[in-house]
């Protein structure tokens, strides 16, 4: 399921079907990512207050907004997710553990500490790392 949405149309993506299936396939990653609900909504960029839509997002309810913000989110997010089914086809347990693991180029950090600290930045840091090792 995971891989049918790693490629972001930005025409495609100003129909609100298609963000919804966008939604969904985010909050499937977030689950094979092992991610509570506040590690969510920070990956998406979404206030504290909006807290009840991330289960709408989930369920396919509510389109994913057609903001630039989440947009380049969503496909960073999706990037990282293509990235590293390529450099670990054989390996799920590794593919999936691998934003929680301590890197070395990123001093120590785990990669979702970086994209929880430096929010779009640093998802779009972490998106680039994957594609740097997978260039190698």
């Amino acid at each position: 399921m995971l891989s049918a949405a790693t490629e972001l149309d930005p025409a495609r993506l100003a129909d609100e079907d298609s963000r919804r299936d966008l939604a969904r396939v985010i909050g499937a990653l977030f689950d094979r990512w092992q991610l509570d609900t506040d590690q969510q909504m920070q990956l998406l960029g979404m206030s504290p207050k909006s807290r009840k839509l991330l289960p709408r997002y989930r369920n396919g309810d509510q389109p994913l907004p057609s903001s630039r913000d989440a947009l380049d989110r969503a496909g960073y997010l999706l990037g990282i997710h293509k990235g590293l089914r390529l450099l670990f086809p054989e390996d799920e347990q590794l593919r999936f553990s691998w934003i929680h693991r301590r890197n070395r180029v990123l001093e120590g950090a785990t990669p979702l500490e970086v994209m929880m600290r430096d929010g779009l930045l640093g998802i779009a840091r972490i998106a680039r790392l994957v594609d740097f090792q997978r260039g190698r």
